[in-house]
């Protein structure tokens, strides 16, 4: 058979975003005057250019062949126009066939009744030349007739593709995951700077993979493979003018450049992903691709990424939350991949696909180019560029040379002489948040605690003996002194007043600001809120018993009960836990611990988060923990179960079920604030005991032993 050198009207589809890429596409299979609207690249060119666009096109949706075009203001002219085809050329009676309409500025309304009208010119035809009709069939039909209708003017093509060009054949359809389309994954990694020719000393790697097709899409670039390769359909299998000859001849010249392609000298191809269930569906894919010697999947965690080669592209498209919650996730999570990208990938180019364009700024790279595309009907955005290294300088305090004003002096000079001391302290030990001023003058009743470059300043209620003016004016006194002797600005000290708190009020909102600052507590990175709530998110005395969980948390199972902003899990994380599981009655306090593990770079099953209620949780609960957290509240209630708890009645209870739980060798940590506890005698008769609470203060806190007891407990 004659190959066919016609000339045709062709069109591709493909996702808004992606037309300039479409367009190149076209140019390179020889197509002449190529345009383009939103989502549509038309052109003219020949039937092997149609089919080596089926076979090669990376970034199509469709590719379409036209058969007629005429106005159709309304469904009659649109029947008799379609009447007018000669279908005989294009299908037998045998050949089952599907219509697919679109409108547009269309006076027709009803897009099914529209294409109803198609198929019925479409059967009234074959029944009057050969008193027979063809029967429809809506999956994977010998041939589908698209009809679309713009301003009137319809046009009626051939699906060449049959059913989307982004079924490759490798991935498996169904599952839990919502991996992005092989073409949009494709146009990710071209954009983002993966070439079909580049050095194999350029490492790839995708650290939030997911179902790996970021990371395969990679691989038929590099690898010169023909995306539509492994399809086993395409719409012109059953058109009557299709050229087998031609078609074949094509499909060999691909597996012949495939081949020559795997014989190259390839780069390291890499992924990640925390969820160990996308890990095997990725390995599955990459298998499916037969890229299984080429890309290498291994669970790991975002936060445990390490500089892998010298030269790099990382593309990835982390995971982004459709509620509220998961929105505040994954905000943590891209400032996490930013710091972690400076650390170890400068001088990388990274590609990141997200669906939210704040997202981008908030990773603190200076981004080269961004490119509009949609995930669907989501608006997204890739950002691509070059990493830097980090070279911020670090933040240090510098105390104001002269004294301050002469109201408020004398807690102006205890403030300078604390300030000295904890200063050369914190820098020695490395630590950014502690308190340099703890009530050290009766007369100035008042905390000052340091947040990296942020200061809280906390007045404690006077007793009713002090007038109410002379108490509002020394602090008045107390805020002008801070602010002289740290030089900050207003923007920067935040003001609390405490008062005796009743059951949940010290955890009740006081503010709706919802201004999260990041600050750093060992190798951690941890979300304070100065306004909203009366605590910031970090209980600072509790800072040495932190670091002692990060020392021992390695290769262990966590758990945290009372979890609060779960800062404790975080330290167990960043530690090296094998596991950790979070545990807290507030959705509030638990969607800022999911934060906060985010923000280090830490999620999926690994790190589990649980919304209940403790005691009543430890009681349902199974599993064994080798080290454990308990930090509860003095004194709570739930309103759902109209239950109270109170520390120093239900600490016994609240002990026995929380050791049930310790596997062997494992160790409970109990703490407390409530500064009248006294632990139940019976406890030390059951289990080995020890009280830590003079080694888990700090120095910032020595002055004030009773601010929380703490135990180590075992079983005997």
């Amino acid at each position: 058979m004659m190959e066919n050198k016609k000339i045709y009207s062709l069109a591709i589809s493909c996702a808004a975003g992606l037309e300039d890429l479409v367009c190149q596409e076209a140019k390179d299979l020889g197509g002449i005057d190529v345009d383009q609207a939103r989502g549509l690249v038309s052109w003219k060119g020949d039937l092997e250019a149609a089919y080596r666009a089926c076979l090669w096109s990376r970034y199509a949706s469709r590719v379409f062949l036209t058969l007629a075009e005429f106005p159709a203001p309304d469904e009659d002219a649109l029947y008799e126009g379609a009447l007018k085809v000669d279908w005989g050329q294009h299908m037998d009676i045998e050949t089952t066939f599907a219509v697919d309409c679109t409108l547009h500025l269309s006076a027709i309304q009803h897009s099914g009744f529209a294409a109803l009208r198609v198929k019925d010119a479409v059967v009234d035809q074959f029944r009057k030349t050969h008193n027979e009709r063809p029967n429809v069939s809506v999956v994977r039909p010998g041939i589908r007739i698209r009809v679309s209708i713009y301003k009137d003017q319809a046009t009626i093509a051939l699906d060449l593709s049959g059913e989307s060009l982004h079924r490759r054949g490798y991935r498996k359809e169904g599952g839990s995951l919502a991996p992005l389309k092989e073409s949009l994954a494709a146009a990710i990694v071209a954009l983002a700077g993966w070439k079909p020719g580049i050095s194999k000393d350029v490492m790839f790697l995708d650290p939030m993979c997911g179902s790996g097709t970021i990371l395969i899409e990679a691989a038929l670039i590099f690898g010169d493979a023909a995306p539509g390769l492994s399809r086993s359909y395409f719409g012109f299998s059953g058109w009557k003018m299709h050229d087998r000859t031609l078609w074949d001849r094509l499909v060999d010249e691909a597996i012949e450049r495939e081949e020559a392609g795997l014989e190259r000298e390839w780069p390291l191809m890499l992924g990640y992903d925390a969820d160990p269930r996308a890990v095997a569906v990725a390995r599955s894919n990459v298998e499916n691709a037969c890229y299984d010697d080429k890309i290498v999947i291994k669970q790991g965690q975002l936060a445990n990424l390490r500089r892998p080669a010298a030269r790099g592209i990382m593309v990835v498209n982390p995971p982004y939350g459709e509620r509220l919650s998961e929105t505040d996730q994954a905000e943590q999570l891209h400032r996490a991949l930013g710091r972690i990208s400076k650390q170890e990938l400068y001088d990388w180019q990274i590609g990141v696909f997200t669906s939210n364009p704040d997202f981008g700024d908030r990773m603190g790279i200076k981004w080269e180019r961004t490119h509009r595309m949609y995930n669907g009907s989501i608006n997204c955005r890739l950002f691509c560029g070059t990493v830097h290294e980090e070279d911020t300088p670090a933040f240090q305090w510098q105390l104001a040379v002269d004294n301050g004003p002469e109201e408020g002096i004398e807690f102006g000079n205890r403030l300078r002489k604390n300030a000295k001391k904890f200063l050369k302290w914190a820098e020695r030990d490395g630590v950014h948040c502690f308190r340099v001023y703890d009530k050290d003058l009766p007369e100035f009743n008042v905390s000052v605690d340091l947040y990296e470059k942020w200061i809280q300043v906390q007045e404690y209620a006077a007793p009713d003996t002090v007038d109410e003016k002379i108490a509002q004016r020394r602090f008045q006194q107390v805020l002008h002194q801070v602010r002289h002797l740290f030089g900050v600005r207003r923007d920067r000290v935040f003001l609390k007043t405490r008062r005796k708190q009743k059951g949940k009020a010290q955890y009740q909102k006081q503010a709706t600001h919802k201004k999260m600052y990041t600050v750093r507590e060992g190798d951690c990175f941890l979300l304070v809120n100065f306004t909203d709530y009366l605590d910031t998110g970090i209980f600072l005395d509790h800072r040495n018993i932190r670091m002692k969980i990060a020392r021992e948390a390695k290769g262990k199972r966590f758990l945290n009960l009372f979890a609060y902003t779960g800062t404790a899990t975080v330290h167990a994380a960043v530690g090296g836990a094998e596991s950790t599981t979070t545990v807290d009655l507030s959705p509030t306090y638990l969607n800022w611990a999911r934060m906060n593990l985010a923000l280090n770079g830490f999620g999926g099953l690994a790190h589990e988060t649980i919304q209940a209620d403790c005691l009543k949780w430890l009681a349902e609960d199974r599993k064994e923990y080798d080290l454990i957290f308990v930090d509860p509240p003095t004194f709570s209630n739930t309103k759902k179960e109209s239950r109270v708890f109170d520390v120093q009645r239900d600490h016994r209870l609240l002990i026995e079920k929380s050791v049930a739980r310790l596997a062997e060798g494992g160790v409970l940590i109990f703490s407390t604030n409530f500064r009248r506890f006294q632990m139940d005698e019976s406890i030390d008769k059951y289990y080995a005991i020890r009280n830590i609470s003079r080694d888990s203060i700090p120095l910032d806190f020595a002055r004030n032993s009773r601010i929380h007891h703490c135990w180590e407990i075992r079983r005997k």
